[in-house]
């Protein structure tokens, strides 16, 4: 009982010092860049083939430590204090993830690492744990593989039970990241009930192609038959019924409920219209340093500067946003726009201390 008290103190301290006190301060500072989370793409590579990823090429080098340091430091000195791994797969060199999950740590971040948990093993859990990691997002789309859905519980059940035994030990929050695609919905359901189970959070995508502005010449499986069509509707339109009902009852989860609502829109192909934080409250630091608003413009041909030296230009995010917004339902940034709202704050703040 002393241990889990003490460990929805400590991550409620954690919530104010590193998001509660960025959010004030970009309140303040209304028209300037002002990151509350940013993303660190630190590999392109990635140790399996899921077949809707278009995010990792495993042609091109990876951030090196000088860079990863300087962007801490970078977005330290501009307020930020949440950091997101990304990827690839970042366990792709984890000596180096180590690395930058201790520096983040050490300069006040809360620190955010997904992975698919292949490369996980006891060891590197106890060792990011004492590394200070704040939250792993383990990215789980079915129970057992299917075709072009490598990413299976029960192909890191080991590394997810540790996982589990070991959070509040360390004090991070773990949850399951799924990606909502044809074949999976069933799966989707089993897995947040897992989750309820093991008292963790759950996170939902829902499974979309690149976008045609966006440089996927790499990108092996154009077919991108895992999206969710006409046949699926009904189905999914039911999972969220259930996954909204969940959320009210108190089960923990990253998405708003109006982001769930939306994806019922977005699968149909009906235009949407939403509070688009990035290049303005979020943002993406490539390998090598460069930035981008958000994933989906990762690969965009316009110069959004790089770090220590951003050039997030108001006119140009709007009329790039123009094109994007209406056909994206990004789960980071929609949410960010969502709990933005100051009126969504106090939900955000109640949702939160109901399960700790």
């Amino acid at each position: 009982m002393l241990d889990t008290t003490w460990y929805k103190i400590s991550n409620g301290a954690r919530a104010v010092r590193r998001w509660v006190v960025p959010y004030i301060n970009s309140r303040i500072h209304n028209d300037d860049f002002r990151p509350i989370l940013a993303y660190l793409y630190t590999d392109w590579k990635c140790n399996i083939d899921c077949h809707y990823c278009f995010q990792y090429n495993n042609a091109l080098p990876g951030m090196s430590v000088e860079t990863a340091k300087s962007s801490i430091d970078w977005l330290k000195s501009i307020g930020c204090r949440v950091l997101a791994i990304m990827g690839g797969e970042p366990l792709i060199r984890k000596d180096f993830i180590l690395d930058i999950v201790r520096y983040g740590s050490q300069n006040g971040f809360f620190v955010y690492l997904p992975t698919n948990g292949y490369l996980m093993d006891r060891q590197f859990i106890d060792e990011v744990g004492k590394a200070g990691v704040a939250a792993i997002n383990l990215a789980v789309d079915c129970i057992a593989p299917k075709k072009g859905l490598p990413k299976a519980l029960m192909t890191i059940e080991p590394q997810f039970r540790y996982l589990v035994e070991r959070q509040k030990e360390y004090g991070y929050i773990l949850f399951f990241n799924i990606n909502i695609c044809k074949t999976n919905i069933k799966d989707a359901k089993m897995l947040t009930e897992i989750a309820h189970q093991n008292r963790i959070a759950t996170d939902y995508h829902l499974n979309e192609a690149p976008q045609n502005f966006v440089d996927v010449n790499h990108f092996a499986h154009r077919s991108f038959d895992l999206a969710v069509g006409p046949e699926q509707f009904d189905e999914v339109d039911a999972l969220l019924d259930w996954l909204i009902e969940k959320q009210k009852e108190g089960w923990p989860m990253v998405n708003s409920i109006k982001h769930l609502q939306t994806f019922k829109k977005r699968m149909r192909g009906i235009p949407l219209e939403w509070d688009c934080r990035a290049g303005h409250n979020g943002c993406l630091i490539r390998p090598d340093g460069t930035l981008s608003p958000c994933f989906d413009l990762i690969g965009f041909s316009n110069d959004w500067g790089r770090i220590w030296e951003p050039k997030f230009d108001e006119s140009a995010l709007r009329e790039t946003k123009k094109r994007c917004i209406p056909h994206c339902s990004s789960t980071c940034f929609h949410t960010m726009g969502d709990y933005y709202n100051p009126r969504m704050v106090s939900q955000w703040v109640r949702k939160h201390v109901l399960v700790g």
